[in-house]
């Protein structure tokens, strides 16, 4: 049976008291090797709930990133969080025969979450009857925002150049894409050598998607600076948004918990910015009446000092 626990939420106007959540949720996954774990947030109250499916970056897990899976939760949604292979929870070893797939084993995660998703519904006490299954958006950091970026449209360059398989899913309609690496034109000797799957392409992305991007998130897989985090929104088509946070680096404040060793750049407004405006965008997305995203696109604009900007187009 799965653990569920109840989490405190300050309350405000459009906030349930209460997020329950249930871990680990398993899914049954042959020929993955290990069996996904899953766990579930929602608020404990409200109706026809839509569903943010998460993944987590390199070596992470299914308890990371609280700061946006249970602001998302409390804020009426459905966070489903996966394990993916390469959790430290896990222990893989890097000769392991499944690690050049990993990254294929992480979009069939996203997508055996979906195929999965009474059963994960049915887990959480309460939540049954509640699920809104006709909106569906995917978020993810890092690794995660490519592994959620594929069941956009993102498709990932053969060695050839020639655009891998399509690996969207139509059940997706909208993305949260939180320093998602950019195209494979500028990758270190290193990055080309063990991460070829860091090859994307965006020319077939068109479901609507924030893109997240620090302007000081220097990675040393790439050889540009901090715009190739924005490559998403340059290179995609369709309805984009890309937020760009000042002082940010990779860590985005500290999304995966601020006291994580990963977290250089700790700023708990930042982290406060980015559930306000993350939220606001899957409102705004997800129920396209809902005036969300475009009063907080407004009220940053209207800020003193404001911590971020917004582009789109």
């Amino acid at each position: 049976m799965p653990h569920s626990q109840s989490t405190p939420v300050q309350k405000t106007a459009r906030t349930p008291a209460t997020v329950v959540s249930a871990k680990p949720v398993v899914l049954p996954a042959p020929g993955r090797g290990e069996d996904l774990h899953v766990r579930v947030s929602a608020p404990a109250t409200g109706g026809d709930l839509p569903v943010v499916v998460f993944s987590h970056g390199f070596g992470w897990s299914m308890n990371g990133y609280a700061p946006l899976a249970d602001h998302w939760a409390a804020h009426g949604f459905v966070v489903v969080q996966p394990t993916h292979l390469d959790s430290r929870t896990l222990g893989i070893p890097a000769d392991d025969p499944r690690t050049p797939r990993i990254w294929r084993f992480r979009v069939e995660d996203l997508t055996r979450a979906l195929d999965g998703l009474d059963t994960l519904e049915a887990a959480v006490p309460g939540l049954s009857g509640r699920v809104d299954h006709g909106r569906v958006a995917v978020a993810g950091h890092s690794w995660g925002a490519q592994t959620a970026s594929t069941l956009l449209g993102a498709r990932v360059l053969d060695a050839d150049g020639t655009p891998g398989e399509d690996l969207s899913d139509p059940r997706v309609t909208a993305g949260v894409l939180l320093a998602l690496t950019g195209l494979g034109d500028s990758l270190t000797p290193f990055a080309v050598e063990h991460l070829p799957f860091m090859r994307p392409s965006f020319a077939a992305m068109t479901a609507p998607a924030l893109i997240v991007a620090g302007d000081s998130d220097d990675s040393a897989l790439s050889t540009r600076g901090p715009d190739w985090f924005t490559d998403a929104y340059t290179y995609s088509p369709g309805d984009k948004s890309l937020l760009t946070l000042f002082g940010a680096e990779h860590s985005l404040g500290g999304i995966p918990g601020h006291e994580a060793a990963e977290t250089t750049d700790e700023s708990p407004a930042r982290v406060a910015l980015l559930q306000r405006l993350t939220t606001a965008f899957l409102r705004g997305t997800l129920h396209p009446e809902d005036t969300a995203w475009r009063d907080a696109v407004t009220a940053l604009a209207e800020e003193p000092d404001p911590l971020g900007k917004v582009q789109s187009k």
